[in-house]
């Protein structure tokens, strides 16, 4: 299997199975003397960590990182950081009675496809189990961001769970990690809690909007063309298991505004040009604007599920399929730290590559 690998400069390098005897990420082309520890990782990998509630998988995973190389008295060296995470609760019997089966809205029947085998046990590589390498990894990106851009805040949540969406006039970041949804709106949160109870019940999933954003970007990174900031983002963010659309600002909605409606006008300021508005989630002609960036994905529902689904077996007989095991009903919640991760990442690389090329 190639392409485990992404980013430019920065390069993180994902590795592991979802039931196999660990996974991780080799993190290439991090500055030195950043200050980094086990602990700095680890503080973002129990945000992601299974089994905290009862809207998650209840797979009870310690997502313990350990940093095996890159590191010395407490900073990065310039050479390669390998982080390993060790899988702790696998119940491959989980998987035995659909081995010959291919799950609906799975992965399975395209890597048999390509491959000509494949892990049933909790997909492999297919699994959200992968995402936690990249918080890890992400990990490493914060903390260099932290000693090259220490006023960049960037924020994940929820604002959409199904047909639930969240009321933005009631938006109150403070509420975000005090509730299992990540959700910026405490009422939506209560409703939430309500909706996905009666699914969890039936077996049943549901999908999820996760929007991030990031303050505090200064205006030049990204390219004109080939390294748009906007095309790292998308292609970070659509990389993510389970993610099936993204958009930037205004994103698919811009598509019903007028000219007048969409361009985001300029006035002068004290510390420069100010924009009225943010339409365009922070990036121009695939540079950032140094105004807030802005971006949302859709995950969709969990394919692992209770209720019976018509499929095929590797031989070509029809038959149904139900998948037994630990699932999230709504793996939306859990991939919040995940698309902040993913952002860390693209962020810290279109930095070194901005420097690279005009210095500062």
């Amino acid at each position: 299997m190639s392409f485990n690998t992404f980013g430019h400069i920065f390069r993180v390098t994902t590795w592991g199975e979802s039931h196999g005897p660990a996974l991780g990420a080799t993190v290439d082309g991090c500055p030195p003397g950043i200050a980094l520890t086990e602990a700095d990782l680890q503080h973002w990998l129990d945000r992601r960590r299974p089994g905290q509630n009862r809207y998650t998988t209840q797979r009870r995973e310690a997502d313990a990182v350990e940093i095996l190389s890159g590191i010395y008295e407490g900073q990065t060296t310039g050479t390669p950081i390998q982080l390993m995470i060790r899988n702790t609760d696998q119940r491959s019997k989980d998987y035995s009675d659909i081995a010959a089966k291919f799950r609906p809205g799975h992965a399975d029947y395209t890597y048999w496809k390509k491959y000509g085998l494949r892990d049933p046990r909790g997909g492999g590589r297919s699994s959200a189990r992968e995402t936690a390498a990249r918080v890890a990894a992400g990990g490493v990106a914060r903390a260099a961001l932290e000693a090259l851009l220490p006023g960049l805040a960037l924020r994940g949540y929820m604002v959409a769970m199904g047909p639930h969406r969240i009321d933005r006039a009631r938006f109150d970041a403070d509420t975000i990690d005090s509730n299992p949804f990540w959700c910026p709106d405490p009422q939506a949160a209560t409703e939430w809690a309500e909706a996905l109870d009666a699914l969890r019940k039936q077996g049943e999933s549901v999908g999820a909007m996760i929007e991030v954003t990031a303050q505090g970007v200064p205006a030049g990174l990204g390219a004109p063309i080939y390294a748009k900031l906007d095309t790292e983002l998308a292609a970070a963010m659509m990389s993510i298991n389970a993610v099936k659309g993204v958009e930037i600002g205004a994103g698919m909605a811009a598509a019903e505004l007028t000219g007048t409606e969409n361009a985001d006008e300029m006035r002068m300021g004290a510390d420069g040009p100010e924009f009225t508005s943010n339409n365009a989630g922070g990036v121009l002609g695939g540079i950032s604007s140094g105004q807030e960036l802005v971006v949302r994905f859709a995950v969709k529902p969990t394919s692992s599920i209770l209720t019976p689904r018509r499929t095929v077996t590797t031989e070509g007989v029809d038959t149904d399929i139900v998948t037994k095991g630990r699932h999230d009903p709504c793996v939306g919640i859990r991939a919040v730290p995940v698309g902040e991760a993913m952002m860390a990442c693209v962020l810290l690389d279109a930095l070194m590559m901005h420097r690279a090329q005009v210095g500062g």
